[in-house]
């Protein structure tokens, strides 16, 4: 199946009636501390469950059978709140995957949404390979996090969404752990627009995947590891990176957190290490905008306990 703007656009027909269209903010780039002129950021964070991960899940359990023994995930915590908030909404059975590194947040809200929860391992492709073996036994649907086709063609419906509210931007910047987001994205633009990805340096699968000209094991740590630390990216979304990715930069943990704490204190977004990843690109130096580039940045994930409410 290819990944392209006729799949993602029959993805987004099939999820519309599900999915919100989630905002674009336009802010002075120096109120974050972003440099100079005008700063794009897609908010993301406030589509359902938290994370653009809605937007694929629906686009499994909608365009693929879903059997008796329901569907299976495995995740770091937001492809799971994912799943197991569209099994709940469609009446479907759910057993979701996490590693001891998932937030107990996302944990909670995954046994909120009525599925049942598995805690396997200290990493992501340890819950992934207990969830292949309960696919094995069960019957159940596998929903993968990002090596699925209508995974990225559902996340690649947040490009098409883009598209429309900001046609004019030059460069999107995107946070990449597996590859689904920036894999559908970077599908849809297909060139229109630079594409770049940003990764942390203690996980960076998709840098360490273009230099070995082929998807490798990488390191998983940092404080996005729930998130964006899942061994290697993705076959399906890798030669779309090869053509249509405009490289890769690598941010420290101090960064994202630095990154958190803008949004927090010139928004009051609230936004997890993984979704403000790509915010601490630009804040950091490791992107440097042309002077009158338009630039926007996807805010793509929100589930974190850093917030305490008084």
């Amino acid at each position: 199946m290819n990944i392209d703007r006729h799949s993602i656009t029959a993805a987004a027909e099939a999820i519309a009636p599900h999915v919100r269209r989630t905002p674009v903010v336009e802010v002075d780039a120096r109120d974050l501390g972003a440099g100079e002129g005008k700063l794009l950021l897609k908010l993301e964070l406030l589509q359902h469950t938290g994370s653009f991960k809605a937007r694929g899940a629906f686009a499994n359990l909608l365009m693929r059978d879903v059997p008796d023994a329901g569907v299976a995930a495995a995740s770091g915590g937001n492809h799971g709140c994912a799943v197991a908030y569209v099994a709940m909404r469609l009446g479907r059975r759910a057993r979701i995957f996490v590693p001891s590194v998932s937030t107990p947040s996302k944990k909670q809200r995954i046994r909120d949404y009525g599925a049942e929860l598995s805690v396997v391992g200290d990493r992501y492709a340890e819950a992934l390979e207990a969830s292949e073996e309960y696919v094995a036994s069960s019957g159940a649907l596998p929903v993968h996090a990002f090596d699925q086709p209508e995974t990225l063609m559902g996340q690649g419906t947040v490009a098409r969404e883009l598209e429309e509210q900001a046609p004019d931007i030059d460069t999107l910047l995107v946070s990449v752990g597996g590859g689904g987001l920036i894999g559908g994205i970077a599908a849809w633009y297909r060139g229109k627009v630079k594409i770049v990805a940003v990764e942390p340096e203690l996980a960076p699968t998709l840098e360490n995947a273009l230099r070995a000209g082929a998807p490798v094991d990488a390191p998983t740590g940092g404080i996005a590891a729930d998130s964006l630390a899942p061994k290697r990216v993705g076959q399906l979304m890798f030669p779309i990176a090869q053509q249509w990715i405009d490289g890769v930069r690598l941010v420290t943990d101090e960064a994202i957190r630095d990154a958190q704490k803008a949004l927090w204190r010139e928004l009051r977004v609230v936004a997890e290490p993984g979704g403000a990843t790509a915010l601490a690109a630009l804040l950091s130096g490791r992107y440097r905008p042309e002077p009158g580039e338009r630039v926007a940045v996807l805010i793509c994930g929100g589930n974190t306990d850093a917030v305490d409410f008084h």
